[in-house]
This record gives C-alpha cells, structure tokens and sequence, in this order.
C-alpha cells in the first residue's frame, strides 16, 4: 500500500495547472503546466490498495494502478515504469488522451475526489523517457515470420511492437506520409505534442519494426498482395468513415467534416504549409458534436482567432453528479470542461439542425435550429424554439460510422459485421484465415485505451497462429468480451 493514511491526510485532488488562457491560445504548446513532483506522490499516496482494486475493472489494459501508484509515491521510479510498460505500451499516449475510466471506478471516489491516476502514469513515463529509462527492447532472435500492420494508430503501434519483440518481422504501411494516424493527424498540438509520438516511434524503429507511409493499401499495394508477401496481416487502419448532416443545405461551402479541417491545422501548426487550408480566422464557427473531437475543433478553432465559437449537442446537457443510473463503478456521463471549453464559446444542448443557410454565392451563412425533448421514438422538436445562428464555417464532429471497407472486402474478401465493421472470432482472426483485426476497424469507433488493449491482444493470437503453440505475448484480458465502459 501507499501512505497507509495518505487519503485520510490528503482529502483534495489536486492536478497540474493549465496554463493561462491568453497565452496559450496564441501557442500550440500543451496545454498543462508540469507539476512539482512532491505534490504529485502525496496524491500517488491517496490510493488505498483496495482488496479488490475497482479501477482495474475501469482499465481495459488492466494496469496494475494500486502497484505503480505505490511505487511512485515511494519514489521507485525505475521499478513503477517496469509495472507501467508490463500493461501498457504507450502510457505518454493514454496518460495525456485517455477520458480515465480508472479514475471513476477508483474506491476512493465513492466518497472522495478520485486518485489521480492519470496524472501518476504521464509522469511516471516521463520520468522514464528523462532519466533513460525507456530503451529499445530488440528481440533476442528472429522467428522468420513477417507480419504486416496496416494502420499506425495506437492498435496498430501496439500490435507491431509486442509482434517486432516476439522475433517477427513487422512491416508498418501507413497512408499519410508519417506514421501515427490520428495520433499524428488527428489529436492537435496542445493536447500532445508530437515530439512525444516521435520519440516512441525512435525506439520502435530501433526494436526493428519497419514503417512503411504514403502507401495506400488497397490501391499502392491490394490487399491480395499484402496477404501474398506476409504470414500473417493485422488490419487497424480505424473507424475513419464520418457521421454526416442529413439536412437541407449541406453542400453549402463552409461545411467542413472535422477530419478535413483538422489534420491540416495540425501540419500548420508544426511549420508545415497546406495550400487550400480551411481556417477559422475571423469567423463564426459552428461545431456539431460534443465529443472529444468537438473539443479538438474548438480549441483549434480559438487558436485560429475564430470571431466566436458555438458547440451543438443534441443529447440534454449532463449533471454534475452521478445519475441515478449510472452507478459507481460504471462510466458516469457528467458535464466536464475540458481546456478547449474554459477557452471561450457557448455550448448549446438540447438543439438540433433544421437547415444550413447560405449567401447567393454558395457559402455557409448560418444554420436553422430547434430545441428538442427527448420522445419515444426519437427527439422531438420543442414549438417556437427555432432560431438562425450565424455560421461562416461548420464543423461536422458527430463521430464515425466505421472503417473504409470497400477495397478489403472486394479484394480480400473479408466479412463484415451488422455496423460494417471488420468481423472477426474472440481470436481477433478475420474470416480470412491469417488475417486478423485490431482497433476500431473491428470493434468500432471507441477510446485510444481500447485500441491499444486490442492491438496487444491481437498481438496474442497472431503470435500464436505464427508459431503453432501458445504465445510468448502476455494475453490481456479479451477486450471484445467486455461491454463498452464509455
């Protein structure tokens, strides 16, 4: 156990700070300042090393919080990272994206703030990346096998390290021009910056993974060939296809898909030129969607210098305490700020699109709403609530319907589940037998924590399906078993 009194002694929660608002709405740097370590232990101290520690049913890494939290508040650094890394490949990725299911099944938060679990992990990897803790693992001998990765998200990485570490040969193809997926493209600057992912990709390239970006599988290279020159394929190229605004309207110019307007904020924001980059300079902007991308639009939209910045949501605006229905230790649906939200805008609940209007040359000039109640069948539309909002960009964050699947399965003939995504048994194997599936290209779109839980789990079953005997891989629990904490 930690402090055996630490969360008597130490009742309050305490985080890093975020940094000003009108300074870092002028940068892209991350958003958190770094907090002064002795303050971070005592919080490490809260935890109580439950008998039954419920934040492990939260993790679907299954991290071994009560250990890690233990040792970093002993300051065992070197030992708390080793417990770190035995779950989790990439914990600078979840430590600063992940929502922390963990946190609301903590014990600690029936009666108490939470511990900070998320913030003891991002520090504790830190540390390690700072004091030379993080080093190339190689294997120590190759098995002659070659896997293909496609996709280099968080469920691709994590496949094509624990496979390079096994001894097989991984090739990692990526259609952007540097790996990553939307750890690259899609998560902006200052919710991390991508000096973090670079320096993982460093150890994994020096491990002997091998990365192959700008190739379009499906059409650089068919999926025929990539089942033909490797022993086994994982498909985690995610859930890329966008929910759309089924409105009057729509073609409007100025209405953007949030994957269109934000990778190219992202390449711009680290020096990259994008001809034709849609901006939210000057503007009243409009976001549709109150999820985590909404979120990322917004605070891209602010560092823009967006006039104003409105966020639609057609769910009722979340309590602040739990629902009755939502009970500890689930996932509890609350109204959070996130840094993007304390910047400025108005968010807007309950509301719904009616029409998009534009000007006589075709571009957006603002959306019909209406307030809504939730009915039987669906929302039902609240008499004499309609009203124009001013729009000169609309960005379309309503989340994603599944994976681009009309070249696997006209050349691999892979089947497809009842949500279009990739189907696949409870050992990750597509109907194809050695192709497998990890991510959201199988699972649908979810959280990066279940993308990498997936990529290590279907490193598992590829790893055995190579060899012939039970794998060398550690076999986390199957995360497609398990119902979807958020």
């Amino acid at each position: 156990m930690a402090d055996p009194q630490g969360f008597l002694k130490n009742r309050e929660r305490e985080l890093p700070a975020r940094r000003p608002v009108p300074v870092r709405i002028k940068d892209w740097r991350e958003v958190y300042e770094e907090q002064e370590l002795g303050q971070l232990q005592q919080q490490a101290g809260r935890c109580m090393d439950c008998g039954i520690p419920f934040c492990h049913s939260g993790c679907p890494l299954g991290n071994l919080i009560p250990e890690w939290n233990d040792l970093a508040w002993r300051g065992d650094w070197r030992t708390a990272i080793e417990r770190l890394h035995a779950t989790n490949n990439f914990p600078e990725f979840t430590g600063r994206l992940c929502p922390a299911p963990c946190e609301t099944a903590c014990v600690l938060g029936i009666n108490q703030p939470a511990v900070t679990i998320k913030q003891v992990e991002v520090t504790t990897i830190e540390k390690a990346f700072a004091d030379g803790g993080v080093a190339p693992r190689p294997p120590e001998r190759l098995s002659g096998k070659t896997v293909a990765v496609v996709g280099s998200g968080p469920a691709g990485l994590a496949a094509a390290q624990q496979l390079t570490r096994a001894g097989h040969t991984v090739a990692v193809y990526e259609k952007a021009d540097r790996p990553g997926g939307l750890l690259r493209y899609g998560i902006p600057e200052f919710k991390m910056e991508k000096a973090v992912l670079d320096r993982r990709l460093q150890q994994m390239q020096a491990e002997g993974t091998r990365f192959r970006s700008s190739v379009d599988v499906g059409t650089d290279v068919t999926w025929e060939q990539l089942r033909a020159r490797y022993d086994a394929v994982v498909i985690a190229m995610g859930a890329t296809v966008p929910r759309d605004l089924d409105v009057p309207g729509r073609e409007a110019d100025g209405v953007v898909q949030a994957m269109d307007f934000l990778p190219p904020a992202n390449r711009v924001a680290i020096g990259e030129t994008v001809d034709g980059q849609v901006t939210a300079t000057g503007k009243d902007v409009i976001v549709i969607g109150g999820g985590d991308t909404g979120a990322d639009c917004i605070g891209t939209s602010h560092r823009q210098g967006a006039r104003s910045v409105t966020s639609l949501e057609i769910m009722p605006q979340p309590g602040e305490i739990r629902a009755h229905g939502q009970p500890w230790p689930t996932y509890p649906m609350l109204f959070r700020v996130a840094s993007a939200h304390e910047e400025g805008g108005d968010r807007m609940y309950a509301v719904s699109t009616q029409e998009v209007l534009s000007d006589d040359e075709g571009r957006v000039s603002g959306l019909r709403v209406h307030e809504v109640t939730r009915g039987e069948t669906g929302f039902d539309a609240v008499e004499g609530s309609e009203r124009v909002l001013p729009a000169q960009l609309v960005l379309l964050a309503m989340g994603f319907l599944g994976p681009q699947t009309e070249a696997l399965v006209s050349q691999l003939g892979v089947e497809l589940d009842e949500r279009s995504n990739v189907q696949r048994g409870s050992d990750y194997m597509s109907s194809v037998p050695g192709v497998f599936v990890a991510g959201d290209a199988g699972r649908g779109q979810s959280l990066i924590v279940w993308a990498i839980a997936e990529g290590r789990a279907a490193a598992h079953h590829v790893d055995a399906w190579l060899s012939g005997k039970p794998s060398r891989l550690p076999r986390p629990v199957n995360p497609s078993d398990r119902p979807l904490t958020v």
